[in-house]
């Protein structure tokens, strides 16, 4: 397993990284989440990412009980707030940075996070309110470092503009061999800025691993056949999608991997890109997407998948799902 430097932080974080929204939030059994956390460790895995709304703090608390059997120094822990925990809360105030802070860190049974990121933007907030509050997690060692997840590239120049504010390390983007749009503006931006990329849905929900066939009901035990677990998937099964990926099978084989690695690979080959974010229902699933790293793919073999998802990948700037507009000031 290959490390990187995630932004300018002095954060090493392993290539594939193990997320825990649909899986470990209420998707998978407790003892299958702990088998997929052993695995990942034995697979070098270090960088795990999680958040308060996953399963309403049940993935947190998951992690909480598992992660403390670890040296807490041998592995980076990320967690994020801004979707409502309760009927009245919700948001990146002042107010509901420094709760969610105290609350997650108490499910995580941990002193402190590795990062702690935004995980939307707030346009009801001001930006100054947020920052200040982000900062003072950072100063009170509740947090080392602090990021974002799919802020427009106006609202990323708003918070890294406000004074004194921390700044920011990370952004996670969905990103993957379908959805292409932090390529438009969001990487350059970031880079500039000293901000890695930690991407979600690297394998677009499971579609870029081929088991789905266009025409044909998902399989059993499959992500899109789960109601807990495809609750996002709609949007890539498209027969159309589906056909094209199909047609990734031969590319991969040419290039001796398998479909996980190359578009695990695929997403690997920015250097602005930190990690990819996997989720995992079992430990042969962590074993199989761990295997991406290190891999690297040939120019033909680029332009073969650009011709291969000609027509259905999406471009450009577009906004992210659940992403809010707008900036509010004091």
């Amino acid at each position: 397993m290959k490390l990187r430097r995630l932004g300018d932080s002095e954060l090493e974080v392993s290539e594939i990284s193990l997320g825990s929204w649909l899986t470990y939030s209420g998707g998978v059994e407790r003892e299958h989440t702990e088998a997929c956390t052993r695995a990942a460790f034995e697979a070098q895995i270090n960088f795990f990412d999680t958040a308060n709304v996953y399963g309403d703090g049940a993935a947190e608390e998951a992690w909480g009980e598992i992660l403390s059997g670890y040296d807490r120094d041998s592995f980076v822990l990320a967690t994020k707030l801004f979707f409502p925990m309760s009927e009245t809360g919700g948001g990146l105030s002042a107010e509901q940075v420094r709760k969610q802070i105290d609350a997650s860190l108490r499910r995580l049974q941990t002193d402190y996070v590795d990062l702690y990121q935004c995980h939307r933007f707030d346009s009801e907030t001001p930006i100054e309110e947020t920052m200040e509050a982000l900062t003072e997690v950072v100063d009170s060692g509740k947090a080392r470092y602090i990021g974002f997840s799919e802020w427009t590239p106006e609202q990323i120049r708003a918070g890294l503009e406000v004074p004194g504010a921390a700044k920011f390390v990370s952004s996670q983007p969905q990103y993957n061999m379908i959805w292409r749009p932090p390529e438009a503006e969001v990487f350059e931006l970031c880079a500039e800025h000293g901000i890695g990329q930690i991407v979600w849905s690297p394998l677009g929900q499971g579609v870029l691993t081929g088991k789905y066939e266009p025409g044909a009901p998902p399989p059993d035990g499959s992500r899109a056949a789960s109601a807990e677990m495809g609750i996002a998937i709609d949007r890539y099964m498209d027969d159309a999608v589906l056909a094209a990926v199909q047609r990734l099978r031969p590319i991969a084989d040419e290039a001796g991997l398998t479909m996980v690695q190359l578009a695990l690979a695929w997403i690997l080959r920015r250097p602005e890109v930190a990690s990819a974010i996997i989720g995992a229902t079992s430990p042969d699933q962590v074993r199989a997407n761990a295997a991406a790293s290190g891999a690297e793919l040939s120019a033909d073999t680029l332009a073969a998948i650009d011709d291969a998802l000609s027509g259905v990948a999406v471009t450009g700037q577009r906004p992210a799902p659940f992403a809010t507009t707008g900036i509010k000031h004091r």
